[in-house]
């Protein structure tokens, strides 16, 4: 149960929707749904039936700081044959090879600290320091020197198609924020983001969305802002 005041008398919960959207198109379903988002521990209880190492969900959760889940690698115990650690190398990730084409700079979507998934419980972001606000553009040092940006100017960043030409997909008026990341990439939040990914770039294997190779392009807003206290 949450602890914060419900900002609606009509919102609903997880596990609510979830289970309003099976009652809807699983119409002969023998679960109870209405049971489990009733009393969450049915969940729990259906948990315990499938997945190892949740014996005894119910009463485990009790025990103040709750339980840990077995890790095998944390053990130091490797299910291979081998019964060794295995490690591969990898030559690289491009999630649509078709931006190769274009890849001068390279757009990656990412979450702030106070957000789980797309949902966001605030407006700070203590992993990158950064407070109030989201609509910032993340670049390493080099990368914005080169691109002669200083620390709060405003940008607008344009989507590109794979034979590098410039889309109707953009994100206007980010704020420019240094980080420690790679060169020939920027960074900004998703949701807000996901605008710049087309429907039809996703990795070849998987089928996910190329939420991190969007190739891009910036221009300067024309009127410079000066740098905030909320930036680093």
């Amino acid at each position: 149960r949450g602890t914060l005041k419900p900002a609606s008398p009509h919102l609903k919960s997880e596990p609510a929707l979830v289970a309003g959207l099976a009652k809807a198109t699983l119409r002969n379903s023998r679960v109870d749904w209405d049971k489990m988002v009733g009393d969450y521990s049915f969940i729990r209880d259906a948990i315990e039936a499938v997945f190892p190492g949740f014996e005894d969900f119910n009463n485990r959760i009790l025990t103040p700081g709750g339980f840990r889940l077995p890790v095998a690698a944390a053990q130091r115990r490797w299910l291979t044959p081998s019964g060794k650690a295995q490690f591969k190398v990898m030559q690289g990730i491009n999630e649509d090879p078709r931006s190769l084409i274009c890849h001068d700079l390279v757009l990656t979507t990412l979450r702030s600290h106070d957000q789980y998934n797309t949902t966001l419980y605030g407006l700070n972001d203590r992993y990158r320091g950064v407070t109030g606000r989201r609509d910032v553009l993340f670049m390493a040092a080099d990368e914005a020197e080169k691109r002669q940006f200083r620390v709060g100017d405003k940008v607008n960043m344009v989507a590109l198609d794979p034979q590098g030409n410039r889309t109707g997909r953009r994100l206007d008026n980010l704020t420019v924020v240094v980080y420690d990341m790679a060169p020939g990439s920027v960074a900004a939040y998703y949701p807000e983001a996901n605008v710049m990914v087309p429907l039809d770039s996703h990795d070849t294997e998987s089928g996910i969305p190329a939420y991190k190779s969007i190739p891009v392009e910036l221009e300067l807003c024309e009127a410079p802002v000066e740098t905030s206290g909320a930036l680093r």
